[in-house]
């Protein structure tokens, strides 16, 4: 048998058992296992903070509407009054822009204006994940009331 040097022996050493690789890639899975499904719901959560935010706007907006013009804008008028004058009566007689352009919800679908409103004077809404009114969890309605 063939003397190898020192830094030959450590060189063929050095390499990792195929036993090695599969004890880390268990630890890996495991960990996956554990962080993957706490992540996704973190989704769900950012999705509902990001609806209060816009919802909160949309109020604030609406608000500074009717200061301007002593009303809110009619159900017929919307939310679209806040981005571009309204040409259904009554005629706003101080409106200038409220917003560059309106804000979809999390999941695209467009913001629900209702005036007058079932748990305010005017409400704004998103009716959650699943696009219905109702519902608990992601599917819940976020709404100006909250």
């Amino acid at each position: 048998m063939p003397l190898l040097s020192r830094s030959a022996r450590w060189r063929r050493a050095a390499g990792f058992t195929l036993i090695e690789l599969m004890v880390v890639l268990v630890i890996i899975g495991v960990l996956a296992a554990l962080i993957v499904p706490n992540v996704l719901d973190r989704t769900d959560d950012a999705r509902a903070t990001a609806a209060r935010t816009d919802v909160n706007n949309l109020m604030q907006a609406l608000k500074l509407y009717k200061l301007d013009n002593l009303r809110y804008p009619t159900a017929e008028q919307g939310l679209q009054a806040l981005t571009a004058r309204p040409s259904a009566p009554p005629a706003p007689p101080n409106w200038r822009p409220y917003l560059d352009k309106l804000p979809n919800d999390p999941w695209g679908r467009p913001y629900q204006y209702l005036n007058p409103g079932v748990k305010g004077e005017v409400d704004v809404m998103s009716f959650g994940a699943d696009g219905a009114s109702g519902g608990e969890g992601k599917d819940a309605d976020i709404g100006s009331w909250q």
